[in-house]
């Protein structure tokens, strides 16, 4: 992102349509006072006292002096009411992002996107972007000019400010740091310019159509595939790109996993939710390389149970690849579940 302060145009925007014509003559305090009226005797009094005190006083007395108003100018300032209510224009811009963070993942991220938009067109854009930590700030720094960055810097808090700077090329933060030394000629309306330009670009993030980043998702697929698929698949994204090969195999979690990531003391929790023919048939086919996740399974287990399943798995003999895959598949599902409900919790992989 590059903040030019100079030519751009950050006009409000119109908004869906035209607002209500004003209640004939109607002043603002007198119109605050025929909606503050209304409210109350629907028992739906604002909070006044969040007003500034000389604000509550003013609109006290022209409650107190106005009198009561006619009917037409009541319907009139009702509508109007209703109207800036519907748009957003009764609040400010601090208070539609409030209410978006609420709302977050609630509504169309494209909604949102367009509302973080015109809230950052409004108010003071520099209270949404203090709220904001070095990291998010980081790709900034590093892109925009310096004299740019020297304004953004100097409108940080001091602790954020520090972390940003610790942060950059030491070339990089010293050069900023002299920069701020010439801001001081730097016009109120510039500052203003660059503060909404970037929170516009901090607050709106890219609407994209998947929730999942692409590992996740590769990673998602292959652990539902059968292991001739997935270790083809894996060999060709090496050949294909290594780098992201590596972060879709750090995604994965497969039966060969189990004895790296799961501790001994889950595995009895993990196999009561799975049948034991299931278990027999998954580490009847569990040879070769997953032998040592066989034995690791059967070593975990009480001992009176970890008998049963070898007797069955001696019965049973050799299976089919694609039936012990299945079963494994079914172990992996259960792991899966339980490490998503805070029933287990897998162990960090080591490097």
């Amino acid at each position: 992102m590059n903040i030019d302060p100079i030519p751009m145009d950050f006009s409000p925007d119109p908004g869906p349509g035209p607002t209500p014509a004003p209640a004939r003559h109607l002043s603002g305090r007198q119109k605050a006072a025929i909606v503050v009226r209304l409210l109350a005797r629907e028992g739906l009094a604002p909070p006044l006292h969040d007003l500034p005190e000389d604000v509550q006083a003013d609109l006290i007395r022209q409650i107190g002096t106005s009198g009561d108003p006619d009917a037409a100018d009541v319907a009139a300032v009702a509508e109007e009411f209703a109207s800036l209510m519907e748009t957003g224009t009764a609040f400010g811009p601090a208070a539609i992002a409030k209410a978006l963070d609420l709302l977050d993942g609630a509504i169309s991220p494209t909604v949102a996107q367009r509302l973080r938009a015109q809230a950052a067109e409004g108010g003071d854009p520099w209270e949404r972007i203090a709220e904001k930590n070095a990291e998010s700030l980081l790709p900034v720094f590093e892109t925009e000019s310096i004299e740019v960055a020297a304004i953004i810097l100097s409108k940080l808090p001091v602790a954020t400010a520090a972390a940003v700077l610790g942060l950059l090329p030491g070339d990089r933060a010293r050069r900023i740091t002299f920069a701020v030394s010439l801001t001081s000629a730097v016009a109120p309306d510039a500052v203003r310019r660059i503060g909404r330009a970037l929170a516009t670009v901090l607050d709106v993030e890219p609407v994209t159509a998947f929730a999942d980043g692409p590992v996740v998702r590769v990673g998602a697929i292959l652990n539902s595939s059968r292991n001739a698929t997935r270790n083809d698949v894996l060999e060709g994204l090496d050949e294909a790109d290594k780098s992201f090969a590596e972060e879709v195999r750090r995604a994965i979690f497969t039966f060969a996993n189990i004895r790296q990531r799961i501790a001994p003391r889950d595995i009895p929790k993990i196999l009561r939710g799975v049948e034991q023919d299931v278990v027999v048939r998954a580490l009847a086919g569990a040879t070769g390389d997953l032998a040592p996740v066989a034995e690791f399974i059967m070593t975990a287990l009480p001992q009176r149970m970890a008998d049963a399943i070898r007797g069955e798995v001696e019965e049973l003999g050799e299976v089919d690849e694609e039936v012990s895959d299945e079963a494994m598949g079914e172990i992996i599902a259960v792991i899966r579940q339980l490490e998503a409900d805070g029933e287990i919790h897998l162990v960090a992989e080591e490097g």
